[in-house]
């Protein structure tokens, strides 16, 4: 008998069940079904704060941006087109969130606060490490936002620069064309 048939299709059901029950859930969401969205978001409540939290750096502000993405997806779903996975639409939802909260407050990040605290004196090694990171960070942070967008997708979520593509709404030449910009910018900075 030969099984290897019935394996791989099991392996591609495996694959399809999930995004089969997720558009069933985003279906029912659609519908009004209060106890799907209450399901779709404790799917993806964690997922939403990683990316928050990531961006901002700080857990009240990746809090904020979570609960925000929470209140507006009841409306916001609406406009999910299904072209792209649901994750990769929630994770445009989410960053058009964060720059909400960004513009709103008037700031990039509390962690260049953070670091002019900070005596410049001698400081242990791991200490050094750790301010030439901040300062790493505050540089990428200080970027026009398509760069900096680019590099934090890419660079710090671990995106493909398609993936990136896909988020930012452009080609992936565009992406690594913001990435190239970056780096040079970055050069000349640090």
């Amino acid at each position: 008998m030969n099984y290897g048939g019935s394996v791989r299709q099991a392996y591609r059901l495996r694959d399809i069940r999930p995004e089969m029950e997720e558009q069933a859930l985003l279906a029912r969401v659609r519908a009004g079904d209060a106890a799907a969205f209450e399901a779709l978001v404790a799917t993806h409540y964690r997922y939403v704060f990683r990316i928050a939290y990531r961006w901002l750096g700080h857990e009240s502000d990746a809090e904020d941006v979570t609960q925000t993405v929470c209140m507006r997806l009841p409306q916001a779903i609406r406009s999910f087109d299904g072209r792209a996975a649901f994750t990769s639409w929630l994770y445009k939802v989410t960053l058009n969130a964060v720059r909400d909260l960004q513009r709103s407050q008037q700031r990039r990040t509390r962690l260049a606060d953070a670091v002019a605290v900070v005596a410049e004196d001698s400081h242990p090694p791991d200490q050094e490490d750790a301010l030439r990171v901040a300062d790493i960070w505050r540089a990428v942070l200080a970027l026009p936002d398509k760069q900096r967008d680019a590099v934090m997708l890419v660079h710090a979520e671990g995106l493909s620069q398609a993936e990136a593509a896909q988020i930012m709404g452009c080609k992936e030449v565009t992406v690594a064309w913001h990435i190239h910009k970056a780096r040079k910018t970055l050069r000349g900075v640090l």
